[in-house]
C-alpha cells in the first residue's frame, strides 16, 4: 500500500476555510502552488518541516491536517 493511501489530509478543507488560494498558500509557506496541489490531491506526502509551515501558516495542530486511518495498525518496536 502506498504511502499516499495511508495518510489522510485535510488540506484543502482547511485552506478553503482560511479563504486562501492554492498559490497564496503556497507563498506563505515557500513553495509552488503545484505542491500545494499536489498535497491535496494526496500525490506528493510533504516533508515534517513543510507539514508543519502549513500548520502553522493555517493556524492549527499539524495532527489536523495529517493523520493516519483509525483502521492503521502498527507493531512496536523494540
Amino acid at each position: 500500500m502506498a504511502d499516499s493511501e495511508v495518510l489522510r489530509n485535510t488540506l484543502r478543507e482547511h485552506r478553503a476555510r482560511a479563504r486562501l488560494t492554492q498559490a497564496e498558500l503556497a507563498d506563505l509557506v515557500r513553495v509552488s502552488r503545484k505542491t500545494i496541489n499536489t498535497v491535496e490531491n494526496g500525490v506528493y506526502i510533504p516533508s515534517t518541516v513543510l507539514a508543519l509551515r502549513l500548520a502553522h501558516a493555517l493556524g492549527v495542530p499539524v495532527e489536523t491536517l495529517f493523520r493516519l486511518p483509525a483502521s492503521s495498525t502498527f507493531t512496536k518496536a523494540s
